[in-house]
């Protein structure tokens, strides 16, 4: 039983409830149970709490309607935001505190029909890890990713999804960077927010109601002489122009975009209007990226093949493949799973790459040369994972279906 469930049990009715134990109760849960979010939000007759696992939401309790606005305003209390503002959006931040784990918490307030929606991002900073070894890389990914981090210039690009894993992956990156060079480098980021600390890093944070755009701290920032500089989002034609020039003038620039696939990110920067030679003059590799849950240690059980890789794998490779899923445990919470781990898709833009580039072939042609240059896709490297008996087929699908 979680303490949320065990409180609202130890109070005999609702007018008993204290709003601010049961936002505590419900805090510690989540973060007990290694959630990333909170969702509270209004349905017709009551409001759901649920939690982000693993990358899946899973519903944690539900609430009386009526404790709506009391569980709002406590939030907003919390976060230091206008509490009596209703009809529109606020975000805001919770300092870490002993009292539900020592996180810090990110608070998203939106509006809706029945009251207002609450999403709480959790940050643990005692349990993360911005060691690249520990991501859950494929071992060619993680070694063609460190030589392009030893180049002294370029334009490196991670994309994926929201959530699938990019600003851990740079904050490891620069991590790798500071260990490696200690006081001799110098490293700058621009972000949208700045989500960790990080020792022997500038870090910026844009605020847009001030002017303060990535593109404005980008052009001062190149006046700060630095080695390294690491954009938190490339979202408009001004940022891709500064980053490409930057990397194309001495400077290892790291940066995220969203794109279609890996090899979409080409024709994603070139619609925002960066020609293609200065591209692929300037971009040294693309790095796809995903988040696949891992078969829970204490449940996993060796299975059969199901149709899907029946159809995809010879006979022989299935034969040695040590195939394995989880049938639920207290450990897991029943789920079978227990952790992420990283799925990586590494294009390293090479002279055939570059060639293709110029000659503006579409993405799909695209990731046929990168193929043909030993890329290993996200479903290729998803498939490995199976065999190994790390994850489950069910998985790789749910986490590529879009890539299909």
């Amino acid at each position: 039983m979680n303490e949320t469930t065990r409180y609202l049990q130890s109070v005999s009715e609702e007018r008993g409830i204290e709003v601010a134990t049961l936002v505590n109760c419900l805090l510690i849960d989540a973060v007990r149970a290694n959630a990333s979010d909170i969702h509270i939000e209004p349905w017709e007759s009551t409001i759901v709490v649920r939690v982000r696992l693993a990358g899946v939401l899973q519903e944690l309790v539900h609430l009386p309607h009526e404790l709506m606005e009391k569980l709002a305003g406590r939030i907003k209390v919390m976060a230091s935001l206008i509490s009596y503002l209703t009809d529109l959006p606020q975000e805001g931040h919770v300092p870490a505190s002993p009292e539900f784990g020592n996180v810090e918490l990110r608070v998203s307030m939106f509006p809706t029909v029945r009251g207002e929606k609450i999403v709480i991002r959790i940050f643990d900073p005692q349990n993360r890890s911005f060691d690249l070894g520990q991501l859950g890389f494929e071992e060619d990914t993680l070694q063609n990713l460190m030589k392009l981090l030893a180049r002294p210039n370029g334009l490196l690009l991670l994309t994926g999804p929201t959530g699938s894993g990019k600003t851990t992956a740079i904050y490891a990156a620069l991590t790798h960077l500071v260990n490696l060079h200690g006081p001799t480098i110098s490293i700058s980021t621009v972000e949208d927010p700045v989500e960790f600390h990080l020792p022997m890093v500038s870090q910026a944070q844009i605020h847009p109601a001030k002017e303060f755009t990535y593109p404005r701290a980008l052009r001062s920032l190149m006046r700060q002489d630095p080695q390294v500089i690491m954009i938190g989002e490339i979202r408009d034609a001004e940022t891709a122009a500064i980053a490409v020039q930057a990397g194309l003038t001495g400077h290892l620039v790291i940066s995220t975009t969203h794109a279609g696939s890996t090899a979409g990110v080409f024709a994603r920067l070139i619609n925002m209007d960066i020609e293609p030679f200065l591209l692929s003059s300037a971009l040294s590799g693309v790095l796809g990226l995903r988040l696949i849950r891992i078969n829970c240690p204490h449940c996993a059980q060796p299975c059969p093949p199901d149709h899907t890789l029946e159809k995809l794998v010879p006979a022989e490779a299935l034969a040695q493949a040590t195939l394995k899923r989880g049938t639920g445990c207290p450990q897991c919470l029943d789920t079978g799973y227990v952790g992420r781990s990283a799925l990586t898709e590494l294009l390293v833009v090479d002279e055939v790459l570059r060639d293709a580039i110029l000659q503006k072939l579409p993405t799909r042609a695209l990731q046929q040369v990168a193929i043909q240059q030993g890329m290993h896709t996200l479903w290729q490297n998803g498939v490995r994972r199976v065999l190994k008996g790390e994850t489950t087929m069910d998985e790789i699908l749910r986490v590529l279906a879009a890539d299909l």
